[in-house]
């Protein structure tokens, strides 16, 4: 008698796992450039908070960290 092996298929495959972990450190390297640029005293005011960094550059990773996990997520495997 042959036995018929049940198989569980997982919902995610290998390379949906790496796509993850590269949007989730897009995601925080994105988070790290938004970082910073505050005054140590408070009655000084601090330019460099509107810098392009802060704000074209992390917003722009950040975006790019969420679509990476959106495609990770939707994914089919190659049958």
């Amino acid at each position: 008698m042959e036995k018929e092996k049940k198989g569980f298929d997982f919902a995610f495959r290998k390379e949906n796992y790496i796509l993850m972990g590269v949007g989730v450190l897009l995601l925080i390297l994105g988070y790290v450039l938004l970082s910073g640029g505050g005054s140590d005293d408070p009655n000084v005011f601090s330019e460099a908070l509107f810098n392009t960094r802060r704000l074209v550059v992390a917003p722009l990773v950040i975006l790019a960290g969420f679509i990476v996990e959106i495609w990770a997520i939707m994914k089919r495997p190659k049958e």
